[in-house]
C-alpha cells in the first residue's frame, strides 16, 4: 500500500459513521499506539481515536473529510491538507495534518492536526 493509500484510508475513517468500520479503517492506516493531537485534543490508541472521531461527527452530522492537497514527505514524515465538508455542501476552512510514519508498517504513528489557514504576521 502506498502512503497516499494509507492517508486516504485514514481520511475515510474521519467520514465513517459506523464505529466498527471506522475502527477497521484505522487498523489499516495507523499503528495500534497512534497518537493524535489537534488544538482541542490529545489521544493515544485506535480505540481513543475512534471515540474522538465519533464526537466530531456527532457535532457535524453528515460531514465528511476530504484530502485537498498532494502529500509532501521527508525523513519519515509527511504533510497534507484536508477539509471538512458539511452535509449541506458548505466547507469549513482547510486544515493541515503533519504525520510521522512507522518505518516497519508504513502506517501513521503520530498525527498532528492544525485547523484553518496559516496566520500571517
Amino acid at each position: 500500500m502506498t502512503l497516499e493509500d494509507t492517508i486516504d484510508i485514514y481520511c475515510a475513517a474521519w467520514s465513517e459513521r459506523n464505529p466498527s468500520y471506522r475502527h477497521d479503517l484505522l487498523v489499516r492506516s495507523v499503528t495500534d499506539s497512534v497518537r493524535y493531537m489537534d488544538p482541542e485534543t490529545d489521544v493515544t490508541g485506535i480505540a481513543a481515536l475512534v471515540d474522538h472521531i465519533s464526537g466530531v461527527l456527532a457535532r457535524n452530522v453528515g460531514a465528511k473529510i476530504i484530502r485537498t492537497s498532494g502529500i509532501d514527505t521527508h525523513h519519515g514524515s509527511a504533510r497534507f491538507a484536508w477539509q471538512m465538508v458539511k452535509a449541506d455542501g458548505t466547507a469549513l476552512p482547510e486544515g493541515l495534518d503533519v504525520v510521522w510514519i512507522d518505518e516497519e508498517t508504513g502506517k501513521l504513528r503520530t498525527v498532528l492536526g492544525f485547523f484553518g489557514a496559516l496566520r500571517r504576521e
